[in-house]
């Protein structure tokens, strides 16, 4: 059988929980992170400390990331569909969990190069100074990732964001027993060991963040979609003859988006019900359907979109 497929689909998307991300807490986020990036690194150059440095700089990513989260959500509510851009700009939160998975990643590397160049030095790093101001950093990640954890379920920009203030807990956290060490027994690598082992924890979950985004960007069928089931349920519409060019993508979180083309010698009113009714019982309510009636050529000539 030949298939025509030169039709062309035109969506006007629903913005659903990708148009309607909170704002707040995100503005919040960068308010108070951006504040104690500047306590900590100050300090940190003040007492020449890696661990505190370290975690600064896993700061300053946190601030880019909440900025840049913050501006993908804005240009997903506001952002203007245009014949050219027809789903707006929904996509800018997957290309933001990228550059943040680049700066976690960037700043670890910069905190490896830093412990070997210190190896043999025998750092002198005041105990108290990193309890103190860890124990700061701490709260200040804690209060931050009590804001972002609800909405870092919906969206990637903030699941992004999310991941950088965790690594900033667990950066603090490290600091706090460098301190303690270095207070009790004054072995100033302690300071150094920390900033690797933080560095260390990061790097697997930047890289699982950019992982997440990429097979977004490749179009691949998103992972708690099952692909064959849903092919295999829609041929078993009663009056569906076959399922053919059936294709499964994310567009952003929370935004997923099928089309798939159904061979049928009956009328639509029997066929497109049923198909919608299937797409939405697996989550996509975002879905172009075309009928192909049998015949010889079997042009594509009807279709809904919802």
């Amino acid at each position: 059988m030949g298939h025509s497929h030169s039709h062309a689909h035109s969506h006007t998307p629903v913005a659903g929980e990708a148009g309607r991300r909170r704002l707040w807490p995100m503005t919040l986020a960068v308010f108070l992170i951006g504040s104690f990036f500047v306590v900590e690194l100050v300090t940190g150059i003040l007492v020449d400390s890696l661990a505190l440095i370290a975690d600064a700089g896993h700061m300053l990513t946190d601030v880019v990331a909440l900025m840049m989260g913050l501006t993908a959500l804005l240009l997903g509510r506001h952002g203007r569909i245009t014949d050219s851009r027809s789903f707006g700009w929904y996509r800018a939160e997957v290309f933001t969990a990228v550059a943040n998975a680049l700066l976690l990643i960037g700043v670890a590397v910069f905190v490896f190069v830093e412990a070997i160049e210190r190896i043999g030095k025998d750092p002198e790093v005041p105990g108290l100074t990193l309890i103190v101001v860890a124990t700061l950093g701490l709260a200040v990640n804690l209060a931050v990732m009590l804001l972002l954890r609800a909405d870092s379920r919906e969206s990637i920009a903030v699941r992004g964001a999310y991941l950088e203030v965790l690594a900033d807990a667990v950066g603090s956290v490290g600091v706090l027993v460098a301190g303690i060490v270095a207070l009790t027994t004054g072995w100033g690598y302690a300071d150094v060991v920390a900033a690797v082992l933080i560095a260390l924890w990061v790097v697997p979950r930047a890289l699982r963040l950019a992982i997440d985004a990429l097979r977004i960007l490749n179009q691949q069928a998103p992972a708690h979609i099952d692909v064959e089931a849903l092919r295999t349920d829609l041929a078993e519409i009663p009056a569906v003859d076959d399922v053919h060019d059936l294709h499964v993508w994310t567009l952003t979180t929370g935004m997923d988006v099928a089309t798939v083309h159904l061979g049928s010698r009956h009328p639509n009113s029997e066929v497109l019900p049923a198909a919608q009714a299937i797409l939405a019982k697996h989550g996509l309510d975002h879905a172009t359907v075309q009928v192909d009636p049998e015949g010889e050529d079997r042009r594509c000539r009807d279709e809904l979109t919802w």
